[in-house]
């Protein structure tokens, strides 16, 4: 196997580390412009990052500009670390967030689009900070590296290595055979949707700035919301055009690029969205009805809730629109099972993922089947293809690997004295990257309360959960540094 090529994982990691704190200085006029005084911190902030990201680019720009795979799962490991290091400084400067274990916190969870917070006050801090705040996540939410596969060809490094460790799905699409291509079709697709977005939520009555800070959370289904109170206190319309967007932000995006393009009978034969649909639709209904029958409400306000809800973790974005912790059990037990599912695969979203979870229902009901008729040949379809075996075990693996960690996670969190329903709520929070969860970590409360260790512990499990696990582990493998 090909040797580790140390040097350019340095240039690569400088070059995003130098593109971190562009995107940095981007938020230190918007802080004047609202005559914040803190602007001066983000500049200090994002000159440190820009020092540091050229310094690496330049002592290594005359290497070899070749990426192996095992080159590009330690550069898209390490590239969530570093960017996470770094984007801390703005909150910690500035003072908004003194201590560097919170701000790293926030930091991984804005990049990972897991939103969870440690922030008590939101409203209070200004308005560059937040704007840096919802851009991690947008950054996050298409990926920092599929974002970069764009620009790499341009430093003569072609991306697709990159391409297969940050989009480690079952079977990941391409919409066109060069990945450079691929990665700007995403792109677009991603800024439309956000453009779309913020338009909607100015019409509904927000801000410029909150609508685009909203906008950027949604697409990246990341959850940071400007407003302490995330979307509780928001108009129905708002409610609902935030709804849509995270549905289509939980949608694979070469199928949002095929609806673009008005092939909606492509769209419709995807099992994978008639599920992530049918998903949907049955768990609002479910939670419609049992809201309305035991709070005595108006329909169409349960419907709301219900359904914002549901999308919301289903996608693992995080908005909240009510207190589901004061809903009756049967309710909450739903809200948990669906944090287990996440995004459709090719989506923004985390989680197992829907595909995952098809693809495991199908093989439990053919394995029934199989025994009893142990002669016969039933493969597993999906899409009216056939899946083979070594996929089906990568996902039995991955599966297995997800309820270890989080049995793991709860181990840990219990040690801290946390209850139960706290530690799997933080657990399956943090690791499906949705942000609240449920018990001390709900959705009217947050992480400020957690451990120094804790937070360190729930950052890393943010980190595998959006990598999806092996693209992490498989680093910590011993053959994998075998020559």
């Amino acid at each position: 196997m090909k040797m580790i090529n140390y040097r350019v994982i340095f240039y690569l990691l400088g070059f995003l580390v130098l593109v971190e704190g562009v995107f940095m200085l981007i938020c230190a006029p918007i802080s004047a412009y609202y005559g914040d005084s803190d602007y001066g911190s983000i500049i200090i902030s994002g000159l440190i990052t820009i020092a540091v990201g050229l310094t690496a680019y330049l002592t290594t720009r005359n290497t070899e500009k070749n990426v192996g795979k095992r080159d590009g799962y330690i550069i898209v490991s390490l590239a969530w670390l570093v960017f996470s290091l770094f984007g801390s400084l703005p909150f910690v400067i500035s003072g908004h967030i003194p201590s560097y274990t919170d701000a790293f916190f926030e930091t991984m969870s804005g990049f990972t689009t897991t939103g969870a917070s440690i922030l008590n006050d939101i409203e209070s801090v200004s308005h560059g900070i937040l704007f840096w705040r919802s851009l991690t996540q947008w950054l996050g939410g298409m990926g920092i590296i599929v974002m970069s596969i764009a620009i790499l060809p341009l430093l003569g490094i072609g991306g697709m290595q990159l391409f297969i460790a940050e989009v480690p799905g079952p079977t990941p699409d391409k919409l066109h055979p060069r990945i450079k291509e691929t990665a700007q079709k995403l792109w677009g697709i991603y800024i439309i949707y956000t453009l779309a977005e913020t338009i909607l939520l100015i019409l509904g009555g927000m801000s410029l700035f909150d609508a685009i800070c909203h906008a950027f959370t949604t697409m990246a289904t990341g959850g940071y919301s400007t407003k302490q109170a995330s979307i509780i206190d928001q108009s129905p319309y708002i409610q609902y055009v935030i709804t849509v967007f995270m549905f289509l932000a939980g949608t694979n995006f070469t199928l949002s690029y095929f609806a673009l393009h008005l092939d909606f009978k492509k769209v419709w034969q995807n099992e994978e969205f008639r599920s992530y649909l049918f998903f949907v639709l049955g768990f609002t209904l479910l939670m419609s009805a049992g809201l309305f029958y035991s709070r005595q409400r108006e329909f169409e306000g349960c419907f709301r809730d219900s359904v914002f809800q549901v999308v919301s973790i289903i996608t693992t974005t995080g908005f909240v629109s009510a207190d589901y912790e004061v809903w009756p059990h049967l309710m909450l037990i739903l809200i948990f099972i669906l944090m287990f599912f996440g995004g459709s695969a090719g989506s923004t979203g985390g989680g197992i993922k829907i595909m995952r979870i098809v693809l495991l229902i199908k093989n439990g009901f053919f394995e029934l089947k199989r025994l009893v008729h142990p002669n016969a040949v039933i493969p597993v379809r999906f899409n009216n293809q056939g899946v083979s075996s070594q996929i089906l075990s990568n996902v039995l693996a991955f599966v297995m690997f997800y309820i270890f960690i989080i049995v793991i996670g709860v181990v840990v969190m219990s040690a801290m004295d946390y209850d139960m329903e706290s530690s799997f709520g933080a657990v399956a929070a943090t690791l499906g990257n949705i942000g609240p969860g449920i018990g001390d970590v709900g959705p009217i409360d947050n992480y400020a309360h957690v451990p120094v260790f804790g937070k360190w512990f729930l950052s890393f499990l943010m980190m595998i959960g959006r990598l999806e696990i092996f693209s992490v582990f498989i680093i910590f493998s011993p053959n994998f540094w075998k020559n």
